[in-house]
C-alpha cells in the first residue's frame, strides 16, 4: 500500500468515529499500521474532525519516527504503536472516550458477556486493565498505558478491545475499518449491558454453550454466517 492510500483509509476511518457517535470534539483516533512497508498513519493531534484532510494525517515508523506531515501526532500514539509491536495480526486500532464503554472503564469493570450479540464479536467478557501505577502515569504515561494493555490481553486473542482503568476503550482489528467497526459494536454492547444490569443487577452470564455457537458460527473455522 502507497502512503497516500494509506492516508486516505485512515482519513476516512477517524470521520467514522463523529459519524456513529463515538466521539466528541476531538475525543479519539485511529491508527492503521501497514506491515509490508512498515508505516503507520494515525490522526493528528487536538485536530478537529470536520476540517481534517488527509493531508494532515501523520506518517511514522513502527519506532516512531515522523516519515511525512507536517502536524504532530496524537498524543496516543505510542499506545498504538506498543499494540502494534507486541500483537500479531492486529493492523488497525482506535481509541475513544465514547460514553457507555468509558463508564465501564471508569468503573474499572469488565463488560461481561450477557447475550448474543455480544457473542457474536468478543469470546467472554471484555476486560478491565489495572489501575496504573504513580511510576507509571509520571514516566512515559502513553507508552506505559499500552504496555498495560498488553499485560492485561495476552490472554485475549478473541477479543479485540480493552478498557483501560479510569481512561476509556482501545480496540483493534485487522485494518482501520475492522477497527472502527469493533469500536462501534463495543459501544453498542456497553450501553446493552449498562441497561441490563439496571433492570436486574444480578443478570448472570450468558451460558458458555450459547457464547461458544454464537462467536464461532462468525469467527470459527467452520463458520458459515454471512456469505462466502
Amino acid at each position: 500500500m502507497d502512503v497516500k492510500e494509506l492516508k486516505e483509509r485512515v482519513l476516512k476511518a477517524n470521520l467514522l468515529l463523529p459519524k456513529y457517535g463515538l466521539v466528541t470534539f476531538t475525543w479519539g483516533n485511529v491508527s492503521e499500521y501497514d506491515r509490508e512497508s512498515g508505516l503507520v498513519a494515525i490522526k493528528p493531534s487536538g485536530v478537529e474532525y470536520d476540517s481534517m484532510t488527509a493531508d494532515d494525517i501523520v506518517v511514522l515508523t513502527l519506532d516512531g519516527e515522523k516519515v511525512e506531515g507536517r502536524l504532530s501526532p496524537s498524543s496516543d500514539t505510542p499506545t498504538h504503536l506498543e499494540i502494534y509491536r507486541n500483537f500479531d495480526g492486529v493492523c488497525g486500532v482506535v481509541h475513544t472516550h465514547s460514553r457507555y464503554a468509558t463508564s465501564f472503564a471508569q468503573a474499572c469493570i469488565g463488560i461481561p458477556p450477557l447475550g448474543t450479540t455480544h457473542g457474536d464479536y468478543y469470546y467472554g467478557e471484555i476486560p478491565c486493565t489495572r489501575e496504573m501505577t504513580d511510576a507509571e502515569v509520571k514516566g512515559e504515561y502513553e507508552l506505559e498505558t499500552g504496555r498495560v494493555i498488553v499485560e492485561c490481553c495476552k490472554e485475549y486473542r478473541n477479543i479485540p478491545a480493552v478498557l483501560v482503568a479510569n481512561h476509556g476503550p482501545f480496540v483493534w482489528g485487522k485494518d482501520c475499518m475492522e477497527a472502527v467497526h469493533n469500536s462501534v459494536v463495543l459501544e453498542e454492547l456497553s450501553a446493552m449491558a449498562w441497561i441490563t444490569k439496571t433492570l436486574r443487577s444480578d443478570t448472570p452470564n450468558m451460558p458458555q454453550r450459547l457464547l461458544d455457537k454464537h462467536f464461532f458460527r462468525k469467527h470459527g473455522a467452520n463458520a458459515y454466517y454471512g456469505q462466502k
